[in-house]
Formats: C-alpha cells, structure tokens, sequence
C-alpha cells in the first residue's frame, strides 16, 4: 500500500467510507471566510481610513505574500509528513487574523500582518485541505475520479462567496463596522477547527534520508500538459475573481452612494455565488475533457472583460452585476477544471506538491487589482480591460494546442 492510500493515524478509529471529507470540507469553508471577507470593506476603509485606492489594493493583496509560501512549503511538506500536522493549524491561524484585523482597523500595519495571517491560512488549505478531501472523496463508493476537487472547490468558493456577502452586510448596516465582521469569522470558525481534530490522516508520514529541499521540488509541474493547459489558464482564476469584485466596484462606487459597502459585498456574492452554482454543475462539462472546460472558462473571461470595459466607461448597476456574473462563472468552470487537470497529472507521491503549485499560479491573479491601479494613471480602465481580452484570447489559443495531447 502506498503512503497516500495510508488508513487512519494509529490509535484513531477510521470513519465510515465516504463521510470523513465532510470533517475538513468545513474548515476548508470557515478559512475561505477569513480569506475573503477583507474584500468588500476596501471601500469602507477608503472612507473611514481616508487610505487611497493605491494602499487598500495593497492590503486587499497582502494575504498573498502568507498564501505563495503556504502553498509552496505546506503542499510538498505534507506530501512527506501527512495531510493532518500541515492543516488542522490553518483555521486557528485564521482565527488569529480574524482577530488582529477586528482590533488592528486603524492602523495599516496591523491590518497588513492579519492579512498575511489569513493568507498563511488560506495557502495551508488550498494546498493540504484540498488534497485531504480527494483522498478522503476517494474512499467513498461510487464517487467520480472528480467528485474531491470538486467538493474542494466548491467548500472554498462558498466561504469566499459567504464571507464577503456576510462581512459587507455587517460592515454596511450592523454595529462597529471594521470589528463586526472579523469577530463573526472567529465564531464560525471555532466549530469547524475543533471538528477537524477528528478527521483520518490519509497520507502516513514518510521516513525519508533525502534533505528536506529535495520534497519541495515538483517534477510533475514540468509536465507538458502542466505547462502548456495549465500555466496559461491559472492567473485568471483569480484574476477575473478579483476584476469582478475588487476593481468594478471601486472604479464604480459612485452608482450606490449610501451603500457602498453592500454594493461591493453585492458583486462579491453574487459572482462567488455564480462560480459555486457551475462548480456544482460542472460535473458533466469537466467529464468531457477539463481541457475544453478550461476552453469554455477562457471564453467566458474574454466576454467578461468585454463587459467590464463597458461597465466602467458606461456606469450602469445592470451592467456591473452582469459583469460579476459572467466573471464569476469564469472563475468557477476555471477553477474546478484546473483542480481536475491537476489531479491526473498528479503522481501519488507529489499531488499535494502540485496542487500547491496550480494555486500559486491561481493567485498571481490576485495582483491584478494593484497593476491596474498603477496603469490607469496612464491608461483608462476600460482600455485596461479591452486589452485583457487580447491577453486572454492569446491565452485560449496556447491551452487549444496545448489540450491536444491526454494527460498521461
């Protein structure tokens, strides 16, 4: 038996076939929380704060800088040492963010250290949870090769969606609206940290004379299909996420003076929301070949930024939620078939390795806010965003030569 098809840690009973992945899918979710529901207050923190577009597009990305190293340390370490020591510290860290953003809003150094907190979080659970929950998803009779990166995805873009919806609504209408928010994560969290504890280690710790540095490399992330599928689609994961709630909301704020807040929570949920209804529904269209599902996602981008460039030349409240539609549904069909490519390029001693690594590529796109926010000193908006269909049109034609070769 290989390491990753290891039953329970010694001493644990195993959980029955195919129920042990709801013990992290939560957890998953709750951390998602924490990752996100920083991003619809960026407006409230222009207001209250008086920050400029430039510092609140900084502190939006500042989890970034926890999430890479998470991701590219906690993938291949688990890999060697188990899904479990890598993971269950995740939602406590999220929780000490949590905490650091609701007592630190007034002072920019301490909203930049709870971020990176988040985002060490968040890399530990995109990279370990979601390798947990496949080989968890596998135990379950009867479950699709696909079933756990979908319920991985899925787990995530609803705490992505939930959080921001939650957080903009507290920040807009409830009680100390830069502490609120943050405090709520911490409850929801709590549960879903303590019932993690129960969840079987599905990958033994592995004794190993090789140095530590050699278990970080990934080989398989020089896999062709890797490379010429994979790479060019990843940036927009995230890249479209944070177009339709990030940009769109703060380049058109004047279109809900008085709810501001809310409006940027609104595009949150209502994108997210769409990226986890296709996620839910993509089982059919990634089981025809992820790489056509990465096609179609690619498609979507273009028309999304299509409308993105209409909406902030033309403001119109219409056109900005249709936006957040078309992009978050991007976002979703992108981000389960890439998860789905991973997993059959993926050996059984590196998937957590390389998961780590496609989400890495993922959130490159979570710069996109900052970038464009340096280029529109010089160049419209909307200009920006007529040239990411150019880039993502160039991007569709590479994965189109690339996706004519199987995985294996």
């Amino acid at each position: 038996m290989s390491a990753a098809e290891a039953g329970s840690e010694p001493g644990r009973p195993a959980r029955a076939a195919g129920s042990a992945w709801r013990l992290v899918a939560p957890a998953m979710f709750a951390v998602a929380w924490a990752g996100n529901e920083f991003t619809p207050l960026l407006v409230l923190y222009k207001r209250l704060n008086g920050y400029g577009t430039g510092t609140v597009d900084v502190l939006l990305g500042a989890y970034v800088l926890g999430i890479v190293p998470a991701l590219l340390l906690g993938g291949p370490l688990s890999d060697r040492y188990g899904r479990r020591p890598l993971f269950l510290p995740a939602p406590f860290l999220a929780m000490a963010g949590s905490l650091v953003l609701a007592f630190g809003h007034s002072q920019v150094g301490l909203l930049f250290a709870g971020r990176v907190l988040c985002g060490v979080a968040l890399g530990l659970t995109m990279a370990v949870g979601t390798s947990w929950v496949v080989e968890l998803s596998r135990r379950e009779p009867g479950a699709d090769a696909g079933a756990g990166a979908r319920r991985a995805s899925l787990s995530l873009t609803a705490g992505f969606a939930l959080g921001a919806g939650v957080a903009a609504a507290l920040a807009q209408w409830g009680p100390w609206p830069r502490s609120t928010p943050f405090l709520v994560n911490v409850a929801v969290t709590a549960g879903p940290a303590v019932l993690a504890l129960r969840a079987p280690e599905t990958r033994a710790a592995v004794r190993s004379s090789a140095r530590l540095v050699d278990d970080l490399r990934v080989p398989s992330a020089l896999h062709r299909r890797f490379v010429r599928v994979v790479v060019p689609m990843g940036p927009w994961v995230f890249g479209c996420a944070a177009s339709a709630y990030a940009v769109v909301p703060t380049v058109t704020t004047a279109l809900a003076t008085g709810w501001d807040v809310a409006y940027s929570g609104l595009l949150c949920l209502v994108g997210l929301g769409c990226g986890a209804v296709v996620q839910s529904l993509a089982r059919p269209i990634v089981a025809r070949g992820s790489g056509r599902a990465i096609g179609a996602g690619l498609v979507l981008v273009a028309t999304g930024m299509v409308l993105a460039a209409w909406t902030v030349a033309r403001p119109h409240l219409a056109l900005a939620v249709l936006t957040a539609v078309v992009l978050g549904c991007a976002y979703g069909l992108l981000l389960v078939a890439g998860l789905t490519e991973v997993q059959r390029i993926a050996g059984p001693d590196d998937l957590a390795g390389l998961t780590a690594v496609y989400y890495t590529l993922t959130y490159v796109g979570f710069f996109v806010p900052v970038v464009l926010a340096v280029l529109a000193v010089h160049v419209s908006y909307a200009a920006l965003f007529a040239a990411g269909v150019v880039v993502a049109g160039v991007c569709l034609a590479v994965v189109a030569t690339g996706r004519a070769r199987p995985a294996r």
